[in-house]
């Protein structure tokens, strides 16, 4: 019962995390497409009120004019929205999501007894210090040089060696599927450690000083600026952190903390790609194809760097049956997916079982690989390749 309520569990939060991370990214991405797009307004009304920027836009059938202030506006409305919620639900959801898959269970998710033995304590813990220190180390550098001579790209480069070193120490401590989840939740949790500490805040000094009459300090909007900036580059290496669990190639490569800081780099390349293309359109900036380009050349080289080596043929004999196979499920597969446990509410420990569930078994034992997780039960390619012979020959139960 307990299996059977975490993954429900587990659907219930997944969904919803995809659903309020999709608020927040789409917000965030909106912004900075609105930022991006504004031209000087031409009303002479407008120029008075003190708006700096403006954007005429058609969408669903209505005409959009969203206009931005260069400071305080002439008058704040008695509704103002704030956008905070989306990010504090995709990290809550996101965090309940993390402890219930990873650190529930850290024997079977977060340790990887060939890359690092240790105790289930101590994996939490660094589990959860990656999330802490990161958050501490960045928040550091960008109070101590964020407002700096050259504050963008000093704080750029310092974050970039930032990410790469945990990226690697990540690969070199916890299972590989769990190393790269770790990376995207330590680089989410800075994201809304950005929006709750820095930018509301800021935010709320700024409307609490026009509501009393006093200066507005233009730091605060420099600050807010700065993170959301920050965030916006963030956010394709953390999707592709979160996806990369479906794809066992990637964290299970002898190199994965290459492969990890590689594919990062190319969504944070390709993120300004499109950052730059609205500047672009009004004429600010250059093309910005070249970004594009090594983002696309990153990818191109990791999908070369990665193509399976060839496999040595493995002698099976022309038919496997059940009874053939059932010792290697005994062995392998009903640990976790037995009476005493049934993880993902399989079970494998009867014919009708091992029959319901086939096609589920040869995807994940065969074509992924991903089962036994970690390979926790020893499971040898001969073996593979028995399951792989069992269901081309129909899956039958004779």
């Amino acid at each position: 019962m307990e299996t059977y309520l975490l993954d429900w569990a587990n659907l219930l939060l997944r969904w919803l995390h995809v659903i309020v991370a999709i608020a927040w990214i789409g917000s965030s991405f909106y912004f900075v497409f609105l930022d991006s797009s504004l031209t000087p307004p031409e009303d002479e009304q407008l120029k008075k009120d003190g708006v700096s920027g403006e954007l005429w836009a058609v969408h669903g059938g209505g005409f959009y004019h969203p206009v931005k202030f260069a400071g305080a506006p002439p008058k704040l409305p008695g509704h103002l929205h704030w956008f905070y919620w989306e990010s504090y639900s995709t990290w809550l959801s996101g965090f309940a999501l993390f402890f219930i898959s990873y650190l529930w269970s850290p024997s079977v998710y977060l340790i990887d007894p060939n890359v690092m033995a240790w105790s289930p304590a101590g994996a939490i813990a660094a589990a959860l210090a990656f999330l802490v220190v990161f958050w501490l180390l960045y928040d550091a550098i960008c109070r101590t040089l964020g407002q700096s001579e050259n504050g963008d790209a000093k704080v750029g480069a310092l974050v970039l060696v930032l990410v790469c070193v945990a990226a690697y120490a990540a690969t070199q401590m916890f299972a590989g599927r769990a190393a790269f989840l770790i990376v995207g939740a330590m680089i989410a949790t800075t994201m809304s450690a950005n929006v709750f500490f820095w930018i509301i805040p800021g935010q709320r000094t700024v409307v609490a000083d026009i509501q009393a009459g006093r200066p507005v300090d233009p730091i605060h909007g420099k600050r807010g600026k700065q993170r959301s900036v920050h965030n916006t580059y963030f956010t394709l290496p953390v999707l592709f952190s979160m996806l990369s669990n479906h794809y066992s190639f990637t964290y299970t490569h002898e190199y994965n903390g290459v492969v990890l800081i590689g594919m990062m780099l190319a969504g944070a390349a390709i993120r300004q790609f499109f950052v730059l293309r609205h500047g672009f359109k009004l004429g600010r900036n250059n093309h910005p194809w070249p970004y594009a380009a090594v983002g696309v050349l990153v990818l191109l080289a990791l999908i070369v760097w990665l193509k399976p080596a060839p496999v040595q043929a493995v002698a099976v004999p022309d038919t496997v049956s059940y009874a053939q196979l059932k010792p290697v499920i005994e062995q392998r597969c009903v640990m976790c997916h037995g009476e005493a446990l049934a993880s993902k509410n399989v079970r494998l420990d009867s014919p009708e079982a091992v029959k319901l569930h086939a096609q589920t078994v040869y995807q994940q034992v065969v074509v992924t690989k991903l089962m036994p997780m970690n390979n926790a039960t020893g499971i040898t390619d001969a073996e593979r390749a028995l399951f792989a012979q069992w269901f081309k020959g129909g899956a039958q139960m004779d």
